[in-house]
């Protein structure tokens, strides 16, 4: 049994063109072509298409991609890896859902709010395995020791100050403002400061985000619902991804 293009880029949620980029750069080729040209894919392939998917919404670029695709052939083995950090990723939402509702509960009922309770599921060790395979283990290790280094009132204080800065790009988005407009590009100057503040991110130790970097983020905050969400949605997402990669050409 196969799929048209057309079917798997549709249950995919993806376009046709992505699929014959992909093809086109070795990552997804088509299991036949037809007569009239049409691309089909089996099941075999439409597992790979899976990987890829997830690969790309842990923020790997197609090269990377591409290298992790090559090193392991054994597909089983790698959605079993997969699927792991799928359910690690479930049960830190859980628990961020859980918080949520505590502090929302305890606010209107104008009980004692507890950081801990607030912060339950907000724990950047939740991420170790994801930081690692993207920027090695010494990235983590350098971000672990700054965080923990840390009160946690000095946590809060950080994490309030990033939910401040998504609620001002969110703002300019609703705003009507333009991507390479001033307010935009204050604003991405704003997030590279704060991006390069943070040990063990490519470029925090010259404190400015590398370029590849920083347009990456601005893709994943895209690609990803869990980041749009953080801005709004996907739109406000764009508008953040755009204002970003623009700021990145100029200065990065």
């Amino acid at each position: 049994m196969d799929w048209s293009i057309q079917e798997v880029a549709r249950l995919a949620g993806t376009t046709s063109r992505t699929l014959r980029h992909y093809g086109e750069l070795g990552l997804l080729e088509p299991s036949r072509i037809g007569q009239n040209g049409y691309r089909f894919y089996n099941a075999q392939s439409v597992a790979r298409l899976q990987r890829i998917l997830m690969l790309r919404e842990l923020g790997l670029g197609l090269p990377a991609i591409a290298e992790v695709l090559a090193g392991q052939t054994d597909t089983p083995r790698a959605l079993a890896d997969h699927l792991r950090w799928l359910r690690q990723e479930k049960d830190r939402l859980d628990r961020q859902i859980g918080s949520v509702e505590t502090t929302i509960r305890k606010i209107e009922g104008e009980e004692q709010l507890m950081a801990e309770e607030m912060l339950d599921g907000f724990d950047h060790t939740q991420y170790r395995d994801e930081v690692e395979s993207r920027w090695g283990a010494q990235a983590y290790a350098d971000s672990n020791r700054w965080w923990t280094s840390m009160t946690k009132t000095e946590q809060e204080q950080w994490m309030l100050a990033q939910k401040q800065l998504a609620a001002d790009w969110a703002a300019a988005a609703v705003a009507g403002e333009t991507p390479t407009g001033a307010v935009a590009q204050a604003l991405a100057e704003r997030h590279a400061r704060w991006l390069g503040s943070i040990p063990g991110t490519p470029g925090s130790e010259n404190h400015t985000p590398t370029k590849e970097y920083f347009v990456g983020l601005g893709d994943l905050y895209v690609a990803d619902d869990r980041f749009a969400q953080n801005y709004g949605g996907p739109a406000n997402a764009t508008f953040v991804r755009d204002a970003m990669a623009a700021y990145a050409e100029k200065h990065l």
